[in-house]
């Protein structure tokens, strides 16, 4: 699994078997010269394929929270981390779905284009806002750091709280726009792992054509135009907490997560 490697030594992106996008958030500067803390906050997707050996690889991390951006059904069906915390407890866990339904999978070859995706994050935005609202307030608080937030690929809704939260702390928007990209490649592990896995199923062997090009478009264009939205809509992520009703976010995330 290809890595991006910081100049102060840390990597981005954090090599697992059962996990395809997991990466930290750490590094990036904000506008006024400050810097995500390193190993504080990581975003990635579905955490419940996780193997033994990378149980191995995130024990150091010390997970103390763990948000589960999913929807009820995939939390059924697929389960939820079971990794060790902090002394071999098990992190805290706050499942706070963005959506009540995946979008129907005839509706996913609409989403390649980059209008089209970015429109849909602003109606999850919208239908996700008690779930953003207990995410920032979850965040905020240092006691619950390190902490993962995740969905099921790591790309849509993360992606969209990522942004979120480093708007709010001053990073500036074309960097989280490169963030946002940087899950194409690992959707392409994705896919070609989901594919090698059900290569003896025809059926859902056909069901995976049908989204992997939905799953691997990361277009910079779509997080842009999702920025925009928000900056035109609310007037920008500080406009956005305050009409969320907690306008100490950005000062408490910048707090917890800022050098």
């Amino acid at each position: 699994m290809p890595t991006v490697t910081l100049e102060d030594g840390f990597e981005r992106a954090i090599a697992l078997t059962g996990c395809f996008n997991f990466r930290d958030l750490g590094g990036y500067e904000t506008m006024d010269g400050r810097r995500m803390k390193w190993r504080r906050l990581f975003r990635a997707d579905g955490l419940s394929r996780l193997t033994p050996d990378d149980l191995g690889v995130l024990g150091p991390l010390g997970l103390a929270t763990v948000l589960d951006l999913r929807t009820t059904a995939e939390l059924d069906e697929f389960g939820r981390f079971v990794g060790a915390g902090p002394g071999g407890s098990a992190p805290a866990y706050h499942h706070l779905p963005m959506i009540d339904v995946l979008p129907d999978r005839k509706d996913f070859p609409r989403w390649v284009d980059p209008s089209i995706v970015a429109d849909r994050y602003v109606e999850m935005l919208g239908n996700g806002r008690a779930a953003v609202v207990e995410a920032l307030t979850v965040l905020g608080d240092p006691g619950n750091l390190p902490a993962v937030f995740h969905c099921s690929a790591g790309k849509d809704r993360t992606g969209i709280l990522a942004a979120i939260v480093l708007g709010l702390v001053g990073v500036a928007d074309e960097v989280i726009v490169a963030d946002y990209a940087l899950s194409a490649a690992a959707m392409e592990r994705m896919v070609a792992f989901f594919r090698s896995e059900n290569r003896e199923d025809p059926e859902r062997a056909e069901a995976i054509e049908t989204y992997a090009p939905a799953m691997v478009a990361a277009a910079p264009e779509t997080m842009a135009a999702f920025i925009r939205s928000v900056e035109d809509e609310h007037g920008g992520f500080a406009g956005l907490v305050e009409e969320l009703g907690v306008p100490q976010a950005g000062d408490r995330l910048r707090m917890a997560l800022l050098d």
